[in-house]
């Protein structure tokens, strides 16, 4: 990190250091099923019911589904990495996949009848947040809030796959649906920079804070302070209100001003960089310097 002090009657401390929060496709090892114990089951007319949590082995994540249902043909193998007899992708890879935000795509597979689509395309390794059209349109959905499946899988032998009974304009005669404790979170990385000495014996006053870099949409940036007398500290971050709980937010270029009574008098600074992702995980802001002006 290159570091260097201008005083043009008031110091201004340029920190030039890249900071992003790294995002991407991940495989994850199935644990236990993050399927509710009661909303479980999905619906075909010639299968009947297709169970998500008898297994204990289906998952839900960021990125896509593993592990496998059961039904009376057997069982619905979610991807090849997780299936009941092991990883088989070296024999056929497949997999159906999250955008991050519940939207589905791809294929899964049953021994009886072949593939099951989730989404109305034939690309199975491209995740859209709409499905191509193909001579229908469906797909299968995750409440990004609730966790709550719905809409429809698709087998070219046992036709529809119904995800939640709301489909069907009604639970009345029978309330069924999938659910998953899954929701749609953002990724979270914070940087806590060095120790920085004004050379102000009686203290200094941190006036504000300014940071070059892109900020995509859904993205955030956010910082706290922390001052002492001592270069060794201790150290107490703190944002707006002057507890942990708050922050300093703003866009890249543009100077935040800081609370002049909160970070003053002391002579050593810190900062603290939180840098939050979109909902789908798939982008952050990207902070390559950050600007504190300071006075004595």
């Amino acid at each position: 990190m290159k570091q260097y002090v201008r005083n043009y009657g008031a110091g201004i401390l340029m920190c030039a250091a890249a900071l992003v929060i790294v995002v991407g496709g991940v495989h994850v090892v199935v644990a236990a099923t993050d399927i509710n114990s009661t909303n479980r089951y999905a619906w075909n007319d010639l299968i009947g019911w297709l169970d998500f949590y008898a297994e204990n082995t289906v998952k839900v994540n960021s990125q896509n589904l593993r592990g496998y249902a059961t039904s009376t043909v057997g069982d619905v193998s979610l991807d090849c990495h997780t299936t009941r007899s092991g990883n088989i992708c070296a024999q056929s890879d497949y997999q159906i996949l999250n955008d991050g935000i519940g939207n589905l795509n791809g294929f899964a597979w049953n021994d009886q009848y072949g593939w099951i689509s989730f989404c109305g395309t034939q690309n199975a390794q491209a995740a859209t947040t709409n499905c191509p059209l193909t001579s229908s349109t469906y797909e299968v959905l995750i409440d990004a809030n609730d966790g709550l499946f719905s809409g429809y899988a698709w087998n070219d032998t046992a036709g529809w796959i119904s995800f939640n009974c709301t489909n069907n304009n009604g639970c009345g005669e029978s309330d069924y649906k999938v659910q998953t404790s899954w929701v749609a979170t953002s990724a979270i990385a914070t940087l806590d920079s060095a120790t920085y000495d004004t050379g102000v014996s009686g203290g200094a006053q941190i006036n504000s804070v300014l940071w070059h870099g892109t900020q995509p949409s859904e993205t955030q940036v956010r910082f706290q302070f922390a001052t002492s007398n001592s270069s060794s500290g201790p150290w107490s971050y703190a944002g707006s209100d002057g507890t942990s709980s708050t922050y300093y937010t703003t866009g890249p270029d543009v100077s935040k001003r800081i609370d002049y009574t909160l970070h003053s008098g002391k002579r050593y600074f810190r900062y603290r960089i939180t840098l939050i992702s979109n909902r789908a995980q798939t982008t952050s802001a990207t902070v390559t310097e950050v600007v504190i002006n300071w006075s004595p």
